[in-house]
């Protein structure tokens, strides 16, 4: 009786979901009108209606008496992200007459935020089609930072202080319909001040809020077969820099900057980190490209600060032919896309707050090695001293998502090299599949519409588990196992 309220919560909760996106989905009907294209209606009017239809059936079923349980919770998230990339691939298939496989690659990637595509050629895609691309990244971007805050209200200390102020103990956002309007309006006008700048370079209306969308949610979906190397301009590379910067920051800081009117930008330690790996990566990235690739040092400096920042805020734009790089900098950039940016914000990757912590709880591990058992070593964490047991706790938690993450990205690559009949060497095929499992899409062109069906599904995978940071769907594979026991 238990498993089967535990199963119909989740299924609820789902309904609520799917009703509460369907009108969201209905904006590319209107690119659609403006656009004149008329045989993109019925496939695009299909997203909602489903999302419409499947959120009233849903939400029928009965819940749980004492309210949602965390492990439900996450077991919703991973279903709704997954039949997310189902639903909303289907006007890629009735518009571009592509494979199923094809279609959920596309809307996999356009919901978590992953450069990946597997449209053949762009510049004949209906106008419908690249919105609804850009599009599902933004709304991706907003929802996985509203996941985050649904994180940071449940779980333990680490992430309970993303969205939490620097001189008190409770919550800044109390509630969540508190907590989405400000969402909303923090996002809403992050995004009008990108698409303000990027129309300040000469491009279209069009083009600039197509290039917004993808930057401020670190999606990186373009609209040209050359990506942002179509359109000439340096200037244009700085201020995606500076945009891809704002949406991987944490959004704690635009709600402090937003209702106490005071700027306190490197007052937060993940702002820190990440400004130093972005200097550490643009400087690395220079050296390398002057030194193995012959580059005079202002091309360099160009292209090492943009994939730098690209990959760390894993948005996936890009300006380089990774065929001439060296196979230690791209080992490097992995590694930057690895990491990530900052927990609450629209980036991928493992979050700069566990590489954080996770440095601080190694420090703390060894030093206790040398002193004795009696002595007391103080776990700190922003001058607090934190109990040891929670500390130790948190160590686990935080070590846990990293080890599974390395796990992941380790048999994904060892499924995909058995499958994989190109001349791709093993570096080029590992940073594929980093980039994937931090919805980064910096691509070496092995992900294409050319690779085998069986590397597409694992590359589903991978982008699923990584945007979730992995937890979500361990938790919503053993709700399966159990339920088929």
């Amino acid at each position: 009786m238990r498993r089967f309220e535990h199963v119909s919560t989740i299924i609820a909760d789902l309904g609520d979901i799917f009703a509460f996106i369907a009108p969201v989905t209905l904006v590319p009907l209107f690119v659609a009108v403006i656009f004149s294209e008329w045989n993109m209606l019925i496939p695009m009017a299909l997203v909602p209606g489903i999302f419409f239809t499947a959120g009233m059936i849903l939400r029928r079923f009965p819940r749980r008496q004492q309210g949602t349980r965390l492990s439900s919770a996450m077991c919703t998230v991973a279903l709704f992200w997954l039949s997310c990339a189902m639903v909303s691939g289907i006007p890629f298939m009735l518009g571009l007459h592509m494979g199923f496989t094809d279609a959920v690659f596309e809307g996999m990637a356009g919901w978590t935020g992953t450069a990946f595509t597997m449209i053949r050629t762009l510049d004949t895609t209906p106008f419908t089609l690249l919105f609804w691309r850009s599009y599902m990244q933004w709304v991706g971007g907003l929802g996985i930072i509203s996941f985050s805050l649904a994180l940071a209200s449940s779980t333990g200390l680490f992430r309970s202080r993303i969205f939490r102020s620097e001189s008190r103990d409770e919550p800044l956002l109390p509630t969540v319909i508190a907590t989405g309007r400000n969402l909303w309006k923090i996002y809403g006008v992050l995004t009008f001040c990108a698409i303000g700048l990027v129309l300040f370079t000469g491009l279209s209306l069009w083009e600039s809020v197509n290039l917004a969308l993808s930057a401020i949610s670190t999606g990186g979906f373009t609209l040209h077969p050359g990506g942002i190397l179509a359109y000439h301009s340096v200037l244009l590379e700085l201020i995606l820099v500076a945009i891809m910067i704002a949406g991987a920051l944490p959004f704690r800081l635009y709600y402090l900057i937003l209702e106490n009117r005071r700027w306190s930008l490197f007052g937060d330690e993940q702002v820190k980190l990440f400004f130093f790996f972005l200097a550490l990566g643009t400087a690395v990235l220079t050296y390398d490209l002057v030194f193995f690739g012959n580059l005079d040092l202002l091309p360099a400096l160009e292209q090492g600060l943009f994939m730098a920042a690209s990959a760390l805020t894993t948005t996936g734009f890009q300006t380089a032919d990774f065929h001439v790089w060296a196979s230690v900098t791209l080992l490097f950039l992995a590694m930057l896309a690895f990491i990530g940016g900052a927990a609450g914000s629209t980036a991928g990757g493992i979050k700069l707050d566990r590489v954080a912590f996770a440095f601080r709880a190694l420090l703390w591990w060894f030093r206790r090695l040398y002193v004795s058992g009696k002595v007391f070593l103080p776990f700190r964490i922003e001058g607090r001293v934190i109990p040891r047991a929670t500390a130790e706790l948190e160590t686990a938690k935080n070590m846990l998502v990293i080890i599974l993450s390395v796990i992941t990205i380790f048999v994904a690559t060892i499924l995909v090299l058995q499958f994989q009949f190109t001349s791709y060497s093993i570096t080029e095929i590992v940073f594929e599949v980093v980039s994937a499992f931090s919805t980064c899409g910096i691509n070496t062109g092995y992900v294409s519409p050319d690779m085998p069906v069986i590397s597409k599904w694992i590359f589903i995978v991978v982008m699923w588990v990584g945007r979730l940071e992995v937890i979500p769907v361990v938790m919503l594979v053993l709700a399966l196992f159990r339920g088929a026991e």
